[in-house]
């Protein structure tokens, strides 16, 4: 899941059909809540949660319930239908209180074995996972992970299906935000917005104040790898309040070209990069760290939040545990279970 130079389909970040390490999540035996969750108990002491409260989108940051500007840093799950079983009250606890983390990106993919081939099945994956991160305190971005076909208009229904369901169950809760369309891709920026503006609307019926999120053009480059810019955003934003628009990158395929592209978009577009990775676009390969940390000194300086693909053991170096963890269980806390990229973004968090 992630943006390709020069506009080629990209892969990135995605189990590939085939991969030896796309294990089903099928038989975890993970329970799955049978009623609407709500949000009656308070949030741990201490936790980003009950340190910022209910977020807002105020001019282009985000902010807390204080109106000061907030910052997350966390990890994305990778495919649900893959790597549920890396999704565990340990690994959640290691990334709440080991890690730090002060948000989960719940990665719910629409095709590649996902959603659309049990609805009610990968909804009750997402609502567990958003139980278990709001018992340690943390926000959740529930991702509607599609990818191919990139036309987020090819899911639209799906989608008002799935965040009416999650909304009815977690709408009254204060740490969820919605990012409705991952990584939109050969598609018109009109169109996506189009697709923001119906969707938008089905949140909000259900969670009125909640911040959505919403990709753009070209794997949520602003546009870059599709030969375009932040600048079509900035002249036909979309027509909704408290929303923010999305930022992908992968250090080691994208520099300074994308650097200045999101430090030029952060001063007119409120900007979530809810993905990233310190190697190449498909989530393989060498770390960049150099790049890589002038990305994160950037969105430190402007309070731009970031979440780091991805939270399970797949082979590709961007999964931050070695392979095998998650089936053994662990170990999830300190850095003996974790791969290059794992010690060293659980460093950044901390």
């Amino acid at each position: 899941m992630a943006l390709l130079a020069g506009g080629a389909v990209a892969v990135g970040g995605t189990a590939l059909a085939g991969d030896d390490t796309a294990i089903a999540g099928d038989d975890t035996g993970q329970s799955v809540p049978e009623a609407p969750s709500g949000a009656a108990a308070a949030a741990p002491a201490a936790s980003p949660l009950a340190e910022h409260g209910a977020l807002e989108v105020c001019g282009i940051r985000l902010c807390g319930e204080d109106g000061q500007e907030v910052q997350l840093r966390g990890m994305s799950s990778h495919g649900t239908q893959w790597f549920e079983h890396c999704l565990t009250d340990g690994s959640l606890d290691a990334l709440a209180d080991d890690w730090g983390a002060d948000v989960l990106r719940v990665s719910t993919y629409v095709q590649e074995g996902g959603y659309e081939t049990d609805p009610e099945r990968f909804t009750d994956i997402a609502s567990r996972v958003i139980d278990q991160a709001t018992e340690r305190g943390m926000y959740v971005v529930v991702d509607w992970h599609q990818l191919s076909p990139g036309d987020p208009n090819a899911n639209t229904e799906r989608a008002k299906k799935f965040f009416t369901d999650i909304t009815d169950r977690h709408g009254d809760q204060d740490n969820i935000l919605y990012e409705i369309a991952n990584e939109p891709n050969g598609v018109s920026w009109s169109s996506i917005k189009s697709y923001a503006e119906e969707v938008i609307p089905v949140v909000r019926a259900g969670d009125p104040d909640a911040v959505v999120l919403v990709g753009t053009r070209a794997w949520s480059s602003f546009g870059l790898s599709e030969g375009s810019d932040e600048q079509e955003i900035v002249n036909n934003p979309v027509d909704a309040d408290n929303i923010m628009y999305v930022f992908h990158f992968y250090a080691a395929s994208h520099g300074d070209y994308y650097l200045n592209a999101l430090d030029r978009a952060s001063d007119r577009l409120p900007v979530f990069v809810t993905e990233f990775g310190t190697q190449d676009y498909s989530g393989e390969g060498a770390n960049d760290f150099t790049m890589s940390q002038r990305y994160l000194d950037l969105m430190a300086e402007k309070n731009i939040s970031w979440i780091n693909w991805n939270f399970s053991d797949d082979w590709r170096s961007g999964a931050v545990f070695n392979v095998g963890v998650c089936a053994a269980g662990g170990p999830w806390a300190g850095t003996s279970g974790l791969k290059e990229a794992g010690v060293w973004i659980r460093d950044r968090m901390n």
